[in-house]
């Protein structure tokens, strides 16, 4: 059974503070362009996901969308989905919108561990996006040709993106922990005509070199044409002239800074190819465009987490997460972003809160598993860190526990705006999230998001507020994926979403509505257990686990096992601690107390290691492949693929 929550929640904005947001602002717009009353949050989304093209014109006047034209036409084929066509008419560029601040603020301010510091103001961003453009233009680089990044979070890596944006290119990027068939597997399939590289990048105090992998990697891209190295790790890298590779430095060097033209290009027009995480064949390349991504974050950013001009955001993220991608969106809402690149644990565990205090963060986004892991060390910023700027904490990647909840406001700050929020690289963006004018309740993500019609579907497809079920959305959004690389006829696409429900977006979540309006993630849909056929979600045995002192992390597979399914857990334990009888029965009592008897393990084992993607997601369905004897599919999506060997045959799980 679920737990209860508290009967008051955990914060709540005062009338003043709910006002002056942004979204309070956006309520009274609509109000008196549309003569229809929105007196709460609820009536608000209502109205945008019945009167979708009047919401999603109002968000664009709103957020003042940059665009040679908007067009007449709001939304053709609405019914469709696929198919749908948000703002056919329009012309925009990705990059205008991004670009819009000027003078000495920062735009840019940026951390890599604690060895290096660099800000960057908005005039110096603008110079060094214009100095690439001429550059990349030179090479060629045009409307459609795909330019890919295998960077750490640097300020390159935003800059090169934006000089992409800015010629109408496409940008594609992985983080450099990736394997060189894991980038192959990527790259390899949108066939990148420049690729920029980073010499190497810093994590938990060692210095890692990237130029090994890279000639590996442009080794097997036939279609590059210009290998550009940003020194990171040292001043100056060795070049390898058979890579066709130059410095970033001498690559800009002819180009004298100078206004940027934009080239504007459809509202669908191809801007962003990012990747499914591949545990279960070769990744799936999806595209995103222009003018969807655009909207779909200046919305979450301004009306979901009150983004405003001047505010300083930060997301604790690599290159290989859509969070990157979300966090230089900010730059749209004329916001500084923070970027951090390295180990967070390193070398205290205070390093992001450090970072956040320097540098004025108005905004901390970070993974629920973060969290988790801090809160476990005993680290209490509120007692050691000036957080007296911060308004909001976004949390992500995974259900952010009740007890995740409990530290937030325990530890870091207790006058702050907890958003859990939760989407994917699917939508690059979020179905239900932040709202800074309702309450915060303990475990609950706060709603659905503003034009996104989200429903849970129980086992028949049908509607349910009570129970818990699929994942959907059932009316199209601007930031649905434009179509996948290489999938002419759209069938990989349709398969990936609409398979099971026609003209209905099955994410793949299994949630359930809360009695506030708000839900509560209990896992992936594709790892939920069936045990004597009731569906369980596999985080409501985490958040109960995660609770003991003893452990650090568990995983939950379900095993076939005589007919039916059995659950399995595997728990990492702290150092020194042993999975003995003892630990056993705790763990099963605080399992049975705090979830239910269903939720009970039939078997509990000790490991040492949990395997994950690279962008830090716990892989149910790869370890349930080895468990049955199955082969991984694509062991190179994995940040750790050694760790699978620890599920292999083992006696306890042999029948």
């Amino acid at each position: 059974m679920a737990e209860t929550p508290p009967p008051t929640p955990m914060w709540q904005p005062n009338e003043l503070q709910a006002a002056t947001t942004n979204l309070g602002r956006f309520m009274t717009e609509v109000t008196h362009r549309w003569a229809v009353e929105v007196p709460d949050y609820d009536a608000l989304h209502q109205w945008s996901v019945n009167r979708r093209e009047d919401f999603w014109t109002t968000v664009w006047d709103f957020c003042a969308v940059r665009a040679a034209t908007r067009g007449k036409l709001i939304l053709r084929h609405g019914d469709a989905m696929p198919g749908a066509e948000w703002f056919p008419e329009a012309r925009l560029n990705f990059a205008e919108n991004l670009l819009r601040g000027e003078g000495a603020a920062a735009a840019i301010i940026f951390q890599g561990e604690d060895r290096v510091k660099r800000t960057l103001s908005h005039d110096d961003l603008r110079e060094a996006v214009s100095r690439l453009q001429r550059a990349l233009r030179e090479k060629g680089v045009g409307v459609g040709d795909r330019v890919a990044g295998f960077l750490p979070n640097l300020p390159e890596t935003v800059i090169a993106m934006l000089a992409a944006a800015s010629l109408g290119a496409v940008w594609s990027s992985c983080s450099p922990d990736f394997g060189v068939q894991g980038v192959l597997d990527r790259f390899g399939q949108i066939e990148p005509k420049v690729l920029f590289v980073a010499d190497g990048y810093f994590y938990g105090g060692k210095e890692f070199d990237c130029l090994e992998k890279v000639k590996g990697i442009t080794a097997e891209l036939p279609s590059l044409e210009q290998l550009v190295v940003v020194p990171y790790m040292r001043a100056a890298p060795p070049l390898d002239s058979r890579d066709k590779a130059v410095t970033w430095s001498d690559f800009v060097a002819p180009h004298a800074a100078g206004e940027i033209e934009y080239t504007r290009l459809p509202f669908n027009a191809p801007l962003y190819i990012m990747y499914s995480s591949g545990t279960t064949g070769a990744p799936k390349c999806i595209v995103h465009g222009a003018g969807g991504t655009l909207l779909q974050h200046m919305k979450e950013h301004q009306l979901q987490a009150d983004v405003r001009p001047g505010d300083r955001v930060f997301f604790f993220t690599t290159c290989g997460w859509m969070m990157w991608n979300w966090l230089v969106s900010a730059l749209a809402s004329r916001a500084a972003i923070l970027l951090f690149d390295g180990l967070p644990a390193h070398p205290d565990g205070n390093i992001l809160f450090d970072f956040a205090q320097e540098a004025g963060a108005t905004h901390f986004g970070t993974s629920a598993k973060w969290l988790d892991s801090v809160a476990k060390t005993g680290i209490a910023p509120k007692q050691t860190h000036d957080l007296s700027k911060l308004r909001a904490l976004l949390s992500t990647g995974s259900p952010l526990s009740p007890q995740g909840f409990d530290y937030v406001y325990d530890k870091i700050k207790d006058d702050i705006h907890l958003a859990s929020i939760c989407g994917g690289t699917d939508i690059v963006s979020c179905f239900m999230g932040g709202v800074p004018i309702l309450p915060v309740w303990r475990g609950e993500i706060q709603a659905p998001g503003l034009g996104m019609k989200v429903e849970v579907f129980d086992d028949l497809g049908q509607a349910t507020t009570s129970a818990q079920g699929e994942l959907v959305c059932t009316a199209a959004f601007p930031s649905m994926p434009i179509r996948f690389w290489n999938d002419d006829d759209g069938s990989r696409y349709h398969a990936a979403y609409f398979d099971v429900y026609p003209n209905v977006w099955r994410h793949g979540d299994w949630v359930s509505f809360t009695e506030h309006g708000g839900m509560v993630v209990h896992g992936r849909s594709d790892a939920t257990l069936n045990p004597g056929g009731v569906r369980i979600g596999t985080a409501e045995i985490y958040r109960q686990v995660e609770q003991l002192e003893e452990v650090l992390e568990g995983l939950v597979i379900g095993q076939q096992w005589d007919g039916d399914t059995r659950i399995i857990l595997f728990v990492i334990l702290r150092d020194g601690v042993t999975l003995d009888d003892v630990l056993i029965k705790r763990i099963r009592d605080k399992i049975r107390t705090g979830a239910s008897p269903r939720h009970l393990p039939a078997v509990i084992l000790q490991v040492t290691d949990i395997p994950r993607t690279v962008s830090g997601k716990i892989t149910e369905i790869a370890v349930g492949d080895v468990v049955h004897g199955r082969e991984v599919k694509n062991r190179e999506a994995l940040a750790n693929p050694e760790a699978l060997d620890l599920y292999k045959d083992l006696p306890e799980l042999a029948d």
